[in-house]
């Protein structure tokens, strides 16, 4: 079927089951707001279990409770720590379901203090906007859903994903589109990141990250002065790096962001290691930079061997990819992202179209339907321990209803398997 007639498909399909889905819509809304003093309990709870990069499975087995207690059915953690569970649509068993999903890690250390203050209706702690509210609102949808008896057309597949966050790289949502037992079914794929509603994400910005080990002989700084250092072939690096023009549309960017290394400051070191960012909404872009960059790493150390002296031993660089996330994008006329603009318009909010590194990015490169929205009230400074979601009655419980609207409108749209 061409593009055009399966976009004139889909808007008759939604007309002819608009009122009942206004209808179910209305109803899981009315469940939803009475359930508010839940949530937000359950959304402190969620947050104070500690999910540091790559020990997300405490939070993990709490959710993995939450999706039986709620009736789900194939609840499962599979082998890299996603938790999964089904809420069973009307079509026959086996056919296209659609993905919902939020990430049980954070950015912050293990050992952060994930302790919740309230201050009137503001909760500030580490990780509750990124995205402890996401998980909060899956559990908050399925039971509203329970509630109000709403059908939907296709199986939901309600997951916790793990590894979202920056060295996670992807790790869980990469699993579930290459190894889960769902992968040839998933149709449409909405991650839940972040506490501003009005966001939909359907760009995807691919990254590409470096850790470059500079090594070199090392010495005393007096008495092998002269010397070849890794240091100094790092600090050309860097230079050339910000020399290095990119493009502003589609933004491209690169950073400088690590460096550790060295032994004392009166030795000349033999270890030095930097990271590097890179990142695009466009693949041929971050290609080019990234093969730039490491064309840049060989200028630098081949300057130094020659600017110095190399009779104790050369400069040389270790190049280890430590993050590989892929750009991609669902278009802004596909009928996922109209759904979302008209569905989040409807409740108020002037939709942002934006690119982002998140979840979605893996579907997105896979050529499959897939956006990013945010739930809750808003809230503000993510990524850092002051991290805070607006708790107000109103705004929260608007924000996750929008979020519970879309759901059901997207689960309820003639999907067929790519």
């Amino acid at each position: 079927m061409a593009f055009r007639t399966f976009l004139a498909a889909l808007a008759l399909s939604a007309s002819l089951a608009a009122p009942a889905l206004a209808q179910d819509a209305a109803a899981a809304k009315t469940a939803l707001a009475g359930d508010y003093d839940r949530i937000v309990k359950e959304l402190i709870t969620i947050t104070e279990i500690p999910a540091p990069p790559f020990a997300e499975q405490a939070r993990g087995a709490y959710l993995a409770q939450q999706f039986k207690a709620l009736g789900l059915t194939e609840v499962a953690t599979d082998a890299v720590g996603n938790v999964t569970g089904i809420r069973r649509g009307t079509a026959p068993a086996g056919g296209p379901l659609v993905v919902i999903s939020a990430h049980l890690d954070t950015v912050f250390p293990k050992g952060t203090d994930v302790t919740v203050r309230r201050e009137g209706n503001t909760l500030n702690a580490p990780g509750i906007g990124d995205d402890s509210v996401g998980l909060a609102g899956l559990l908050a949808w399925v039971r509203a859903l329970n509630a109000a008896k709403v059908p939907t057309k296709h199986d939901i597949l309600f997951v916790a994903t793990v590894g979202e966050e920056g060295p996670g790289d992807l790790r869980g949502v990469r699993h579930l589109f290459t190894q889960n037992a769902y992968k040839s079914r998933i149709a449409a794929f909405i991650s839940v990141d972040g506490s501003d509603p009005s966001r939909i994400v359907n760009q995807a910005v691919g990254s590409k990250r470096y850790n470059i080990a500079f090594t070199g002989p090392g010495g005393h700084s007096y008495g092998a002065f002269g010397i070849v250092n890794p240091m100094a072939a790092m600090a050309d690096a860097v230079k050339r790096l910000y020399e290095t023009d990119v493009p502003s549309s589609p933004r491209t960017s690169f950073a400088a962001s690590v460096v550790s290394g060295g032994t004392s400051v009166n030795s000349i070191p033999d270890r030095i290691e930097l990271q590097v960012d890179m990142r695009s909404p466009d693949p041929k872009a971050l290609d080019r930079l990234e093969k730039r960059f490491l064309s840049i790493v060989d200028e630098a150390v081949a300057a130094e061997n020659f600017a110095r002296s190399t009779n104790v031993g050369q400069i040389g660089a270790e190049k280890t990819k430590i993050g590989d996330r892929p750009a991609g994008g669902t278009a802004d006329t596909h009928p996922l992202v109209v759904t979302s603009q008209r569905v989040l318009g409807e409740h108020g909010y002037a939709t942002q179209l934006q690119a982002s590194s998140t979840d979605a990015n893996i579907p997105m490169s896979l050529g499959i339907p897939a956006i990013t929205i945010g739930s809750g009230g808003g809230g503000g400074r993510a990524h850092s321990v002051d991290e805070y979601v607006n708790i107000e009655r109103n705004a929260f419980v608007g924000g996750l209803s929008s979020g519970l609207a879309l759901l059901v409108a997207v689960a309820n749209l003639d999907w067929a398997v790519k």
